[in-house]
C-alpha cells in the first residue's frame, strides 16, 4: 500500500545544478560588465552553497502519492520549539547558515545586521515551509521544524557577527574591496 513513489537523488542533481550555476553566473557577472577574477569567485562560492543547503535540506527525496499512500506523516511536523533537540541538529543547522552573512556581502554588498538576519530566517522559513508542503502533499521525507528555524536563525546571527570581526582585519577589508569590488 505505497501508492505511486518517486526518489530525486542527491548527486545527479547537486552536480549539475552546481555547474549551470557556475555558467549562469559567469554570463550574469560578463554581460553586466562586472565580470572579475574576485566576484566571480564569490559567485560561484554562492552557487555552490546554495546546492550546499538545497543538498542539505531537500536531497534525496522519497515522495509518494496516491490513494494508496495513506495520510501524510504529520508527526515530521514540529511546530512547538522544544530543548529535546538533538544537539547535533541544531549546531549542523547554525553551521549551515554561518557563511551566509559572507556571501551576502561579498557578492551584493549587505552589510546591515537587521537585513542580514532577516534573509537567513526567510531563507530558513522557506525551506521549512517547503518541507511542510511536501509532508502534506507527497509524503515528503524531511521534518518541517521550527527548531531548525531557530537554529538557522541563530546561525546567521552567528554568521553575520563572525564576518564584521574577520573584516575588521585592515587586511581582510583590503582584499575583499580589491578582489570582489575592482578587480
Amino acid at each position: 500500500m505505497r501508492g505511486e513513489q518517486f526518489e530525486v537523488p542527491a548527486l545527479p542533481v547537486l552536480l549539475p545544478l552546481g555547474g549551470i550555476l557556475m555558467v549562469l553566473s559567469y554570463l550574469w557577472l560578463r554581460r553586466r560588465g562586472q565580470l572579475t577574477t574576485g566576484r566571480l569567485l564569490a559567485a560561484w562560492a554562492l552557487s555552490w552553497y546554495a546546492v550546499a543547503v538545497l543538498g542539505a535540506t531537500m536531497l534525496p527525496m522519497f515522495l509518494s502519492w496516491g490513494p494508496e499512500a495513506g495520510p501524510p506523516a504529520t508527526y515530521r511536523i514540529l511546530l512547538v520549539p522544544t530543548l529535546a533537540v538533538r544537539r547535533r541538529d541544531f549546531v549542523l543547522n547554525v553551521m549551515m547558515t554561518l557563511p551566509l552573512a559572507a556571501l551576502l556581502h561579498l557578492n551584493f554588498g549587505i552589510a546591515d545586521k537587521l537585513r542580514v538576519v532577516r534573509i537567513g530566517f526567510f531563507l530558513s522559513l522557506s525551506i521549512e515551509l517547503t518541507q511542510l508542503v511536501m509532508i502534506l502533499t507527497v509524503h515528503g521525507n524531511r521534518w518541517a521544524d521550527v527548531n531548525d528555524l531557530l537554529s538557522n536563525t541563530i546561525g546567521t546571527i552567528f554568521g553575520f557577527v563572525g564576518w564584521q570581526w574577520l573584516i575588521r582585519s585592515e587586511r581582510v577589508r583590503n582584499l575583499v574591496r580589491r578582489r570582489v569590488r575592482s578587480g
